[in-house]
């Protein structure tokens, strides 16, 4: 697929963390579509990529993206119709190989001397935990949210790696 947006997010859900949900500059992708509905009273839900695909494999050619935010489901546990798997996905037992899956196919439609955002929730699953099932080490990163438990880790795509 030919592609000229230099962003990818490869599993954008509603695009909660985008201030521009519809930025000219991203490719949007998610493995689902759901219509925009009211889940609680004046609170909305809605998912609706621009490309319907698995973040495991991805319709695009190596390195086409300079920048790639990837923030894959991160919960074990959520109930078949809940809100939070409705806005977040959920993960299966097989959750490992999903995320380093994930992960190398991100880290191949990613340009040398480009940059990978990876965030995760450690609510159900600890950043050392995941961190195992991943084959390269972040730059940097930073804690987030109420109880701290929102990591985002930059990674860089440095020459030959």
């Amino acid at each position: 697929m030919d592609n000229q947006k230099p962003i990818l997010d490869p599993c954008c859900g509603s695009k909660m963390f985008w201030f521009d949900k519809n930025n000219p500059l991203v490719t949007f992708c998610d493995n689902r579509e759901v219509e925009k509905h009211e889940y609680y009273p004046n609170c909305y839900l809605e998912i609706k990529p621009d490309i319907l695909c698995d973040f495991r494999h991805l319709p695009f050619a190596d390195e086409t993206f300079w920048h790639i935010v990837f923030d894959p489901p991160h919960l074990k546990w959520a109930g078949k119709k809940s809100i939070m798997r409705e806005k977040y996905g959920a993960l299966d037992a097989t959750w490992p190989e999903l995320i380093h899956e994930g992960f190398n196919e991100c880290w191949r439609v990613l340009k040398t001397n480009g940059t990978l955002i990876f965030k995760w929730s450690s609510i159900q699953i600890p950043l050392s935990e995941l961190l195992k099932h991943i084959d390269k080490k972040p730059l940097y990163g930073h804690r987030s949210g109420k109880g701290m438990n929102t990591h985002w880790l930059a990674f860089f795509k440095g020459e030959g790696k």
